[in-house]
Order: structure tokens, then sequence, then C-alpha cells
């Protein structure tokens, strides 16, 4: 009788810790099941980010035709080298203006001023072709360890509006690996091996090069193949870059040039004119005006999220361009230009752009009487500063 009560005692034991080992298993798999679901979900989430990187935000154009790069070179066509192209035209013949915005997709002030002017111009006299997104690559992704946001927004009067915060250089997906060392085409000019996706190093391009050299081909065929009168490239610059609030000119252009920053320094909007280094082969005014004979400038805004000195990067810092960091070097001597306690918001720069740009326009008039550009509904610069960009987005 002990002998079988010691039994079923021992059955028993063995089957609680049995069922105790099989509950413990099931938890197991369970977490495991769940640390999966979060997983799978949370790589959907990103998955999800990164492919809309590469949908293009919307524009809303004033009536204008439109075009694409690879209209010019078909190589780029299904690419994100590829990008949208709008064409201004006059019902008056006169002079062709091209406009590129977006070189550098992490310098919002040039996306959004060429934005701005698809959706608000028209034009009298002439021709106005405007690429918002010049290196639509560049578009789809951020600069590494850097921390940026993936977009910013602007409030318009009909509510919130988004846009992209790229990078300075050619998505790597689109072209990779990089060299140790970039060697310019054809100039034979070495940079670091990173250049090689930047479009502003990249002219005159060529047929068979990279992917951001297929860009700057195609850029160099639209301005040949459309005779372009005058062109403009439009960028930001780190607030320690000593080339920064300046209109920088090839020698084609420096009269022009010249005459425009007298009439802005008089308008109390302060710029410096800089001469485009001879040397210094690749960028878009130099190689625009030796390789075509166009006249080529190149604007420079403030951008106060490039460069070192700023602290955390976050949508409405963008916006704002307020920075207690940079506020601080300011204060310290270690930036360029003037740094106010309100920061230097986008509102401020895509004015400066809109100024320097009509101010250009009416110098290449006055010095070029039978050949005019007229543009009307270009945002002024006092309407930006006191209204906001967003009352000029649709």
């Amino acid at each position: 009788m002990e002998n079988a009560i010691d039994s079923l005692n021992c059955f028993n034991s063995a089957n609680i810790k049995s069922v105790a080992d099989k509950m413990s298993i099931l938890k197991i798999h369970w977490a495991r099941f769940l640390i999966l679901i979060c997983a799978v979900s949370i790589s959907a989430y990103v998955g999800n980010q990164f492919l809309s990187m590469h949908i293009p935000d919307p524009i809303y154009p004033n009536e204008c035709k439109r075009a694409q790069l690879s209209d010019y070179f078909s190589d780029l066509a299904g690419t994100a080298g590829d990008t949208d192209i709008y064409l201004f035209e006059g019902d008056q013949e006169g002079a062709t203006a091209l406009i590129l915005g977006g070189t550098h997709a992490n310098e919002p002030a040039s996306h959004i001023t060429a934005v701005c002017l698809v959706e608000n111009i028209d034009v009298e006299i002439g021709r106005l072709i405007i690429l918002p997104r010049a290196n639509n690559s560049g578009f789809t992704h951020n600069d590494p360890q850097e921390g940026n946001p993936q977009r910013f927004k602007i409030e318009t009067p009909n509510g919130e509006r988004w846009f992209r915060y790229g990078s300075r250089y050619t998505n790597s997906i689109d072209q990779w690996p990089d060299p140790d060392v970039y060697e310019h085409y054809p100039s034979g000019q070495r940079l670091s091996g990173g250049e090689t996706r930047n479009l502003n190093r990249s002219y005159p391009g060529r047929p068979d090069g990279s992917m951001t050299e297929k860009i700057g081909y195609a850029i160099m065929q639209l301005l040949k193949q459309e005779r372009v009168d005058i062109a403009f490239d439009m960028h930001e610059a780190s607030l320690e870059y000593p080339v920064i609030n300046a209109v920088v000119v090839h020698e084609l252009a420096f009269d022009i040039g010249a005459e425009a920053v007298m009439y802005l320094q008089m308008e109390d909007i302060h710029f410096n004119l800089e001469p485009s280094p001879e040397s210094f082969r690749g960028l878009s005014h130099r190689e625009w005006g030796d390789g075509l004979g166009i006249p080529a400038l190149l604007m420079e805004s403030a951008n106060p999220l490039q460069g070192r000195y700023h602290g955390k990067v976050s949508p409405d810092i963008v916006v704002t361009g307020k920075d207690k960091y940079n506020l601080q070097a300011a204060k310290s001597g270690l930036i360029e230009v003037d740094y106010p306690e309100d920061g230097i918001p986008l509102n401020l720069r895509v004015a400066r752009h809109m100024a320097g740009l009509a101010t250009i326009l009416d110098a290449w008039n006055s010095n070029n009487p039978e050949n005019t550009i007229s543009v009307n509904n270009l945002p002024l610069y006092d309407e930006i500063n006191d209204r906001g960009i967003g009352a000029f987005l649709k």
C-alpha cells in the first residue's frame, strides 16, 4: 500500500513538473512570436518610410509645358536620376533662362524657391525653364549619421504641406561604390571619393559615366538644345563657409551679377559678389560658362542646418532656422554671417533667392534690351517675409 501511494505521489510530481515545463516552453514560444510580430511590424513601418522617400512630393504648377530630363538624355528614363521640368513660355519671344533648385536636396531654400516659382509665375516675354529637383536621386535618402528628418512641413492657408529633406549626394543605391578618389571628367581634377555623387562636381558629365555624371550631361544637353541665354543654380551653405549669402558668377555674367548685387545692397538685401574659380572644375557656373558660353550664376543663402555647429535637427528647426548652438557659435565669432536670436528662417532664405533672381533678370534686361525676359507674379522679398512662404504654396 505504501509503495502504491509513493508511486502515485511520484506520478503526480512528474505530471505537474511536465505541465510546468510545457507552460514554460509555451511562454517562451509566445514571447518569441510576439518579438517576431514586433520585428515584422517595425520592419514594415521602416520599409514603408524608406519606399515613400522614392515618391516625389506633389507640385501644383501654373499653366506651363511639362517635360522630363530624360527627354534630353534617354538613358535616364525609368531611373531615379530622371526629374520633372517645367517650361513657362511668354506670348512674345525673348530670352530663355534656366533655374535649378534641388541640386543638393539638403538645402531646402533652393528647392522651395523653385517650387514657389512653378506654382505662381506667368511669363509674358521669353521663357523660364525650372527644375525643382535637379538631382532627384538626392531626395530619396538622407545624409548618413546626420540625424536629419526625412520631411519638414510648411503651414499654408489650406493646411500643412510636407516636403522632403534629402541629401547632398546621389543615393548610393543608384550609384555604388564610391572610389577612394574621384577623378573629374575631363579635367582629371582629383577630389575625395564621395564627391563622385555630388551633382555640382559632375559637369559637364558624360553619357557613359556614373548616374551623377549622366544627370550633369543631361542638364548640359538641356541647356544646349533649348538655347538657354542665362542660367541659375540655387544653393545654401553652412554658416562657417566663407562663400555665403553670395552670388557666384562666371566671368560671362560678371557685369550682370555686379549690377544686380549693387541694386540688392541699395534695397538693404546684402549679397557678396564672388567670381567663379577658374581652376575648380565640375561646378555648374564654371562648366556652363566655359563649355556652352552661357552667363551662369549660383546663389547661396545661409542654411543653419549645414556645418558642424548646430544641435539636434527637427522638422521645425528646418523651417524656423533657430538653433541655440548656432547662436553660441555666432557669439564666439565662429560663423561667417550674423545670426539673430530668432535664427535664419526658411522664409528669409527663400525671399533672398527670389529677390536675387528678380534683380538679376532685371540686370539682364537692362544689358540685353533686344532679348528680354518678363516674369509676372514672382513673389516679392517683403511679401514672403511678411506673409510666410506658405502663402505662396498651393
